[in-house]
Protein backbone atom coordinates (compact mmCIF):
# COMPACT_ATOMS: atom_id res chain seq x y z
CA UNK A 1 0.00 0.00 0.00
CA UNK A 2 1.30 3.66 -0.65
CA UNK A 3 0.46 6.67 1.17
CA UNK A 4 1.55 10.26 -0.10
CA UNK A 5 2.77 12.62 3.16
CA UNK A 6 3.76 15.68 4.03
CA UNK A 7 6.23 14.66 6.39
CA UNK A 8 7.57 11.57 4.41
CA UNK A 9 6.30 12.08 0.66
CA UNK A 10 5.01 8.98 -1.03
CA UNK A 11 5.51 5.85 2.20
CA UNK A 12 5.15 2.39 0.51
CA UNK A 13 3.95 -0.29 3.40
CA UNK A 14 2.77 -3.65 4.26
CA UNK A 15 -0.70 -3.96 5.09
CA UNK A 16 0.05 -5.80 8.70
CA UNK A 17 1.82 -2.62 10.19
CA UNK A 18 -1.80 -0.70 9.71
CA UNK A 19 -3.11 -0.37 13.65
CA UNK A 20 -6.46 0.12 14.61
CA UNK A 21 -8.17 2.30 16.37
CA UNK A 22 -11.52 1.09 17.17
CA UNK A 23 -12.67 4.44 18.59
CA UNK A 24 -10.20 6.37 16.70
CA UNK A 25 -8.72 9.79 18.21
CA UNK A 26 -10.86 12.57 19.50
CA UNK A 27 -12.02 15.21 17.20
CA UNK A 28 -11.25 12.55 14.25
CA UNK A 29 -13.39 9.53 15.35
CA UNK A 30 -14.31 7.99 12.01
CA UNK A 31 -10.35 7.62 10.94
CA UNK A 32 -9.26 4.39 12.78
CA UNK A 33 -6.52 3.21 10.75
CA UNK A 34 -3.79 4.41 11.52
CA UNK A 35 0.54 3.67 10.49
CA UNK A 36 3.22 4.97 12.52
CA UNK A 37 6.48 6.42 11.01
CA UNK A 38 9.97 7.32 12.49
CA UNK A 39 12.77 8.34 11.07
CA UNK A 40 15.84 6.49 12.05
CA UNK A 41 17.23 7.15 15.31
CA UNK A 42 14.18 10.17 15.65
CA UNK A 43 12.43 11.34 18.37
CA UNK A 44 9.02 11.51 17.08
CA UNK A 45 6.97 9.10 15.76
CA UNK A 46 4.15 10.37 12.88
CA UNK A 47 1.07 8.49 13.31
CA UNK A 48 -0.44 9.23 10.48
CA UNK A 49 -3.99 8.18 8.79
CA UNK A 50 -4.79 5.34 6.10
CA UNK A 51 -7.69 7.17 5.45
CA UNK A 52 -6.77 10.92 5.00
CA UNK A 53 -2.67 11.00 4.94
CA UNK A 54 -3.03 14.89 5.52
CA UNK A 55 -3.66 13.81 9.40
CA UNK A 56 -0.64 13.24 11.00
CA UNK A 57 -0.51 13.20 15.13
CA UNK A 58 3.28 14.00 16.46
CA UNK A 59 4.18 11.84 19.10
CA UNK A 60 7.02 10.96 21.27
CA UNK A 61 7.41 8.56 23.97
CA UNK A 62 5.94 9.52 27.50
CA UNK A 63 8.45 6.86 28.71
CA UNK A 64 11.00 9.70 27.89
CA UNK A 65 9.55 12.35 29.98
CA UNK A 66 8.28 10.38 33.18
CA UNK A 67 9.59 7.47 34.48
CA UNK A 68 6.32 6.40 36.46
CA UNK A 69 3.53 7.66 34.17
CA UNK A 70 0.03 5.50 34.09
CA UNK A 71 0.80 2.49 32.39
CA UNK A 72 -1.95 -0.24 30.60
CA UNK A 73 -0.34 -3.85 30.19
CA UNK A 74 0.80 -4.36 26.74
CA UNK A 75 0.51 -1.31 25.39
CA UNK A 76 2.83 1.80 25.57
CA UNK A 77 1.92 5.24 25.83
CA UNK A 78 2.78 8.10 23.57
CA UNK A 79 2.39 12.09 24.03
CA UNK A 80 0.92 13.95 21.19
CA UNK A 81 3.34 16.94 20.58
CA UNK A 82 2.22 20.22 19.78
CA UNK A 83 4.85 22.12 17.43
CA UNK A 84 6.07 25.88 17.36
CA UNK A 85 8.45 27.96 16.01
CA UNK A 86 9.74 28.71 18.77
CA UNK A 87 11.60 25.40 20.45
CA UNK A 88 10.32 26.36 24.06
CA UNK A 89 6.87 26.74 23.68
CA UNK A 90 6.63 23.42 22.26
CA UNK A 91 4.16 21.26 24.02
CA UNK A 92 3.00 17.25 25.02
CA UNK A 93 -0.56 16.86 25.85
CA UNK A 94 0.12 14.31 29.04
CA UNK A 95 -3.55 14.44 29.64
CA UNK A 96 -5.00 12.68 26.79
CA UNK A 97 -2.18 10.14 25.82
CA UNK A 98 -2.23 7.88 22.60
CA UNK A 99 -2.05 4.28 24.19
CA UNK A 100 0.02 1.80 21.30
CA UNK A 101 0.31 -2.13 21.22
CA UNK A 102 2.59 -2.63 17.94
CA UNK A 103 2.68 -6.26 18.60
CA UNK A 104 -1.00 -6.60 18.02
CA UNK A 105 -1.82 -3.03 15.74
CA UNK A 106 -4.18 -1.89 18.25
CA UNK A 107 -4.56 1.73 19.76
CA UNK A 108 -6.56 3.70 21.86
CA UNK A 109 -6.51 7.41 23.43
CA UNK A 110 -7.29 8.33 26.76
CA UNK A 111 -8.23 11.06 29.04
CA UNK A 112 -7.27 11.40 32.50
CA UNK A 113 -10.02 13.22 34.54
CA UNK A 114 -7.36 14.79 37.11
CA UNK A 115 -4.66 16.98 37.70
CA UNK A 116 -2.07 14.94 37.37
CA UNK A 117 -1.09 15.02 34.01
CA UNK A 118 -0.79 18.29 32.20
CA UNK A 119 -2.09 19.17 28.88
CA UNK A 120 0.49 21.31 28.01
CA UNK A 121 4.08 19.45 29.24
CA UNK A 122 6.87 21.56 28.24
CA UNK A 123 9.22 19.80 26.33
CA UNK A 124 11.88 22.09 26.14
CA UNK A 125 13.03 23.92 29.51
CA UNK A 126 15.11 26.73 28.85
CA UNK A 127 18.19 27.48 31.62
Amino acid sequence: MKLQTYQFGEVEFDDNIIMSFQEGIIGFENLTKYVLLTQEDGLFHWLTSVEEPEIVFPLIQVKLLMKDYSEVEGYEAFGIVKFDKNPSNITVNLKAPVYLDQDNKSGFQMIFDNDKYPIDYKLFVEN
